[in-house]
């Protein structure tokens, strides 16, 4: 039933994505509301996101659009952040009534004791994504960042993501990045035997793993390629694609 099923998203990457993906991915949400009334977006929904104190995204304006007519639709939203676009603040709880939360977040998920998180920083293997995670999270860097003009900072920005998103498209960074996440998973469920299901993202890597009964790993894979999700009932975690 609707009510006990959540859908969960992850790297989207909006603004980086071809046109006719974003168009799919409007789509997809206004499809939510027959599936679902919760829907989890597990950090990258957009390829760049920064808060100002007065200033947001343009390009933003159609997906947040969606999702505001998905709230009214009394379809609950939460969010974490992911390395593009971890740097939200109160827009998204007062303008848009999502719960976002920019490291993670422990939650019920189909009665499920749930963590949540993207999975940046976690097990990354290239130094310059391992830098970058420390110096993004480094308060300095975020006031510095927010003395720039929006137009300015945003094309800093789009030309650092394109470096940084070729190295990470290498198949074989993927297929480690995969791997050592799956590694993670097993020993945090391990040590954690509070929490039933692990979802990371960050990969693009969808992954469903069993550690034991009613123990998961979940990993939905990216929107982005392949327009992948997951589906999460009281009677486990799925994997699913609209391609």
């Amino acid at each position: 039933m609707p009510n006990e099923t959540v859908v969960i998203v992850s790297d989207v990457h909006l603004g980086a994505a071809p046109e006719a993906t974003a168009a799919a991915f409007h789509r997809f949400l206004e499809s939510v509301p027959d599936m679902a009334r919760h829907l989890v977006i597990n950090g990258d929904l957009f390829d760049f996101w920064f808060e100002y104190r007065s200033v947001i995204p343009r390009r933003a304006f159609p997906t947040l659009n969606v999702l505001h007519r998905m709230r009214r639709a009394g379809v609950r939203i939460t969010m974490t952040g992911g390395n593009h676009d971890r740097w939200g603040g109160p827009f998204w709880h007062e303008e848009l009534g999502a719960s976002f939360h920019p490291e993670g977040t422990r939650l019920d998920v189909a009665g499920w004791r749930t963590f949540l998180t993207h999975g940046d920083g976690l097990t990354e293997s290239l130094w310059a994504s391992a830098m970058l995670h420390r110096l993004t999270r480094w308060p300095p860097t975020i006031w510095a960042f927010r003395l720039l003009h929006p137009d300015v900072g945003y094309r800093l920005v789009n030309l650092m993501s394109r470096s940084l998103a070729d190295r990470n498209r290498d198949p074989a960074v993927q297929a480690r990045a995969a791997t050592d996440q799956a590694t993670f998973a097993g020993h945090y469920l391990s040590a954690n035997p509070a929490v039933d299901l692990l979802v990371l993202g960050h990969t693009h890597r969808p992954a469903l793993i069993a550690f034991g009964e009613r123990r998961w790993y979940l990993n939905p894979g990216a929107w982005v390629e392949g327009m992948r999700y997951a589906i999460v009932t009281p009677d486990g975690p799925t994997l699913a694609s609209m391609a």
